[in-house]
């Protein structure tokens, strides 16, 4: 089956060819993931607080709250990759719209 542009990807594939270059560059781009990745989670942690009260004294979510914590989720999965040198492909330093599906 061949892929279009349209067909989701698998984002964890093996990849036998390693760039030595990317390596190092790689230390200055986690450096600037995880400062995003830290300051994202701050803010998602607190998030997720205010649902847990929210439903609590509401019984419901509140949707914005939990498309915060879900945009958090989707950028830790989308930068994994990269950051567990899977790849050598450099995902976007700041969030960008993503969906994850599971089968």
């Amino acid at each position: 089956m061949t892929e279009t542009p349209s067909s989701p990807k698998q984002l964890f594939t093996f990849e036998n060819n390693a760039d030595r270059l990317e390596l190092l560059i790689r230390i200055f781009y986690w450096i600037l993931i995880g400062i995003v990745a830290a300051v994202y989670g701050i803010i998602a942690t607190i998030c997720l607080f205010i649902q847990w009260f929210h439903i609590l004294l509401l019984g419901q979510r509140n949707e914005v709250l939990s498309d915060f914590a879900k945009g958090y989720l989707e950028y830790m999965v989308h930068v994994m990759g990269y950051t567990y040198i899977m790849t050598d492909k450099r995902p976007d330093i700041l969030p960008v719209a993503v969906k994850i599906f599971e089968e």
